[in-house]
C-alpha cells in the first residue's frame, strides 16, 4: 500500500487512529450490556465513555507495546491513562483479544466493502453509458486475436457491464458474510461473559454475532471476501487488456485519453502508451496475491494461533487499497475514452468481406451442398484473401461451383452487415432491462 495507488476514504479506515476508535467502541458497548446485566456496575460503564472525545496517543500505545509485547493490552492500558484505573479495571472483562480484534477486523472489512460496492456501482453507470454511446457502432470481433464476425463497441461495454454487475453481487454477498462480530471470550464457550453482551455490540456496530466462533472468527469467512477481491481484480485486467489491444498502433479501435501536456515516452515524442490500463494488469496481479494466503489462513491450530495475524495485517489494507483504486481508475479510463468508428471500420473491412465466410457456408449448406463440400468450397475462396489479397465476394461470384446453389443475388446478401446486429436490441434489455 504506497500512496501513488491509494485513495483517503479507503487509507482512512485501515489508520491506526481508526483501528484504536472501533477498539474502544467495542470496549465501551461491552461494557454497556455488563452493567445492564449487573456484571459491572453501572458508574465504571459509563466512566468508559469520558474517552469518547479522546484522540488516542498511536505513539504512547507503541511506547507501551515496546515493553507489553501485546497490542490489545498496550490499548487498554492507554485507555486507563485517561479514565482513570479504578474506573477502568472491569473493561475487557470475561473478553480476549480476539474479540476485539477479530471484530475490529470486520468492521473494517465491512467498511472497505462499502467504498468498494460504490466503486463498482460508478463504474457500471460509465459502462452502461458507453455502451448505449456505442450500441450500433460496428467493429469486428476476434477469437485467438484473428478476426472473426462482425459484432458492435456496444456489445463489448455490455458485456463489461454484465461482469461487473456480478461482481457487484458477489461485493454485496462477501459484505453480508464478512459482516460477523465475536465477543465470546477464551476459546469460544462464552465462560466468562454472557452472549447477550455479544448480541449488544453487535447491533451497535453494525454486524451480526457470529454462530459459533472458536477464539477467533472463523477464516473461511475471510477467504471468501479476499476471493472475491481477487474476482473483481481479474475482471478488471480482463477490461483494461481490451482496451491496450484496441489501442495497438496497428488496431487503435480505441485509445486512453491523452491529455494536455501529457508525455508518452521520455525518449520517442510521438508516443501516446496505454499506461493506465497497464497499470491497472499489475494492479490487478496485487490484488490476487492475496488470495491464497487468505486460503491457507482457514486451517488454523485447535481453538485458534496467531498465524493469520500477521498475513492480515497486511492483506486487509493492501487489497482494499489497491482494489478502491483501481476501480477509480478504471471508470475514469472508461468515461474518457477515445473511440475510433472509422478505425473500427476500415479493420473489419482489411480482409475484404472475409469476415462473412460463416454465412455463405450456412447458405450453400442450406441449399443442398454437404456440410464438408461447403467448407471446402467457402475456404479454397477464403485462402485466396488471406495468402493473395483477393476480395472473398468476388471470388465467389467467380468461383462456379458456388454459383451453382448460390445466386449472385444471394451472395451479395450475405454480406449485409446489419445481419450481425439484428439481435443487439434484444442482448441490451437481457443485460440492462427495458
Amino acid at each position: 500500500m504506497i500512496l501513488r495507488y491509494s485513495r483517503p476514504e479507503m487509507v482512512d479506515i485501515w489508520s491506526a487512529a481508526t483501528k484504536f476508535r472501533i477498539w474502544y467502541e467495542i470496549e465501551a458497548h461491552a461494557c454497556d450490556a455488563m452493567a445492564d446485566l449487573g456484571v459491572i456496575p453501572r458508574e465504571n460503564a459509563d466512566a468508559v465513555w469520558k474517552a469518547k472525545d479522546v484522540e488516542f496517543d498511536v505513539a504512547r500505545i507503541d511506547e507501551i507495546e515496546a515493553v507489553t509485547k501485546h497490542d490489545v493490552i498496550a490499548f487498554l492500558t492507554h485507555l486507563a491513562e485517561h479514565i482513570g484505573s479504578d474506573e477502568a479495571r472491569f473493561v475487557h472483562q470475561g473478553m480476549t483479544s480476539s474479540d476485539v480484534l477479530d471484530t475490529c477486523f470486520n468492521v473494517q472489512l465491512t467498511r472497505a466493502a462499502d467504498i468498494l460496492i460504490a466503486d463498482v456501482e460508478a463504474l457500471l453507470a460509465a459502462l452502461k453509458r458507453r455502451a448505449i454511446e456505442h450500441k450500433e457502432t460496428i467493429r469486428i470481433g476476434r477469437s485467438h486475436g484473428i478476426h472473426a464476425e462482425p459484432t458492435t463497441m456496444g456489445l463489448t461495454f455490455a458485456r463489461f457491464y454484465a461482469e461487473m454487475d456480478r461482481n457487484l453481487a458477489r461485493l454485496r454477498t462477501a459484505r453480508d458474510e464478512i459482516a460477523t462480530g465475536a465477543i465470546s471470550g477464551a476459546v469460544g464457550t462464552f465462560a466468562n461473559i454472557d452472549p447477550a453482551i455479544e448480541e449488544h455490540v453487535c447491533e451497535k456496530l453494525g454486524l451480526k454475532p457470529e454462530p459459533i466462533s472458536t477464539q477467533v472468527i472463523p477464516r473461511d469467512r475471510h477467504a471468501a471476501f479476499f476471493a472475491c477481491l481477487g474476482v473483481v481484480g481479474s475482471s478488471i485486467e480482463n477490461i483494461a487488456t481490451e482496451i491496450r489491444h484496441m489501442q495497438r498502433t496497428e488496431v487503435l479501435e480505441a485509445e486512453e485519453f491523452f491529455s494536455a501536456g501529457q508525455k508518452g515516452s521520455s525518449a520517442m515524442p510521438h508516443k501516446r502508451n496505454p499506461v493506465l490500463t497497464e497499470n491497472l494488469t499489475g494492479l490487478a496481479r496485487l490484488c490476487r496475491m492475496a488470495v491464497v494466503p487468505a486460503m491457507e489462513n482457514v486451517a488454523l491450530w485447535h481453538e485458534r494461533d496467531i498465524s493469520h495475524s500477521s498475513v492480515e495485517r497486511n492483506i486487509g489494507p493492501d487489497t482494499t487499497v489497491t482494489l478502491d483504486f483501481a476501480l477509480s481508475r478504471l471508470t475514469g479510463v472508461i468515461d474518457k475514452l477515445v473511440i475510433y468508428p472509422d478505425n473500427m471500420l476500415a479493420n473489419m473491412n482489411k480482409f475484404r468481406g472475409l469476415v462473412m465466410s460463416q454465412r455463405v457456408l450456412l447458405a450453400l449448406t442450406q441449399a443442398g451442398v454437404s456440410r464438408e463440400d461447403s467448407y471446402k468450397l467457402v475456404q479454397r475462396n477464403a485462402m485466396k484473401v488471406w495468402e493473395e489479397g483477393k476480395d472473398f465476394k468476388t471470388e465467389l461470384l467467380a468461383d462456379e461451383y458456388v454459383l451453382k446453389s448460390l445466386s449472385a443475388e444471394e451472395i451479395e446478401e450475405k454480406f449485409d452487415l446489419g445481419y450481425h446486429t439484428k439481435h443487439v436490441d434484444t442482448i441490451f434489455k437481457r443485460v440492462f432491462g427495458d
